[in-house]
């Protein structure tokens, strides 16, 4: 859904409360408070909030209830508009284009676009484990000093790759399915970090793991399935290549370069989430609507 669509469809805040109270219940209404289905429409009246009362448990409760939307001032509409504007920017959106696109304060879309990104980035985290044949690799993302910087200083030129102070982020995918992504923890890449992400995020027993020539793989992969494109020789053999996960590092840089220009070691890995979820859900028919799902925790 664009943001035409979202328009269109959500003129009013009865509108969007309908839409929400459909994508989450299906027309059978629950008690977030006791899961009882025994509900009735509040006896206030009030269409513009459209709350519902327990019959069991006797308390009133609204749609919003427990999703990320509880509590918000902010009418469902801008909500709507602020997930559709995310889903559709393939390298991401900054806050302040997206304030200025639907008229709000930049703090505020700012924070609304973090609430998103950690719902998108639990349900990463609760999706099942990748297999088949899986590309894993590690890039790093930071900015480049200006030249005359180093000049001035006597520096010899800032490395590249793994020589790099950058953060280290470290990724694997399903050859033609998912992707799983985030910041090396305390910014540190070694074998006991990469091995701790293989184990969490790849099925061991039905994969085919296939990396570069990085000899910490040798020791990570012990007792799976390995295959080793050398980057140095060539960089694809036949089936044998990282080509989809290098092409999901170009996404995630281009959303860095382009959009947001600094990442901060706190909220880096929801940003990165972001990228693996809009990755994951690229073939989706009614995308946004399973976005709005997962906001109310369907």
């Amino acid at each position: 859904m664009n943001i035409l669509e979202v328009f269109n469809r959500f003129q009013t805040q009865e509108q969007a409360i309908e839409y929400l109270e459909k994508v989450r219940w299906q027309g059978s209404p629950v008690c977030p408070y006791c899961g009882k289905e025994k509900v009735c429409r509040h006896v206030s009246g009030d269409r513009k909030n459209q709350r519902w009362q327990c019959q069991d448990c006797g308390r009133a409760f609204a749609v919003t209830v427990g999703t990320i939307f509880h509590g918000t001032h902010i009418p469902l509409r801008n909500w709507f508009l602020v997930i559709a504007l995310m889903l559709n920017a393939k390298k991401s959106a900054s806050a302040c284009q997206i304030a200025r696109d639907i008229g709000m304060r930049r703090p505020t879309v700012w924070s609304m676009m973090h609430r998103i990104r950690v719902a998108m980035n639990n349900d990463i985290e609760q999706s099942q484990l990748l297999h088949g044949i899986v590309e894993a690799d590690e890039t790093y993302i930071g900015g480049k000093p200006r030249k005359w910087n180093n000049k001035k200083k006597g520096n010899k030129p800032n490395k590249r790759g793994r020589g790099t102070s950058k953060t280290p982020i470290i990724g694997a995918v399903e050859r033609y399915g998912r992707v799983v992504a985030q910041k090396a923890p305390k910014g540190k890449l070694n074998a006991k970090v990469l091995s701790s992400f293989i184990k969490k995020n790849v099925d061991r027993v039905a994969s085919l793991i296939i990396t570069d020539e990085y000899p910490v793989y040798h020791k990570v992969c012990k007792g799976i399935r390995h295959a080793i494109v050398n980057h140095t020789q060539y960089y694809v053999d036949g089936l044998t290549h990282t080509n989809t996960i290098e092409g999901f590092w170009a996404l995630v840089k281009r959303a860095w370069y382009g959009q947001h220009h600094f990442y901060s070691n706190k909220y880096m890995n929801l940003y990165i989430s972001e990228a693996c979820y809009k990755y994951n859900s690229r073939n989706e028919k009614d995308n946004f609507t399973n976005t709005v799902a997962l906001m109310v925790g369907v």
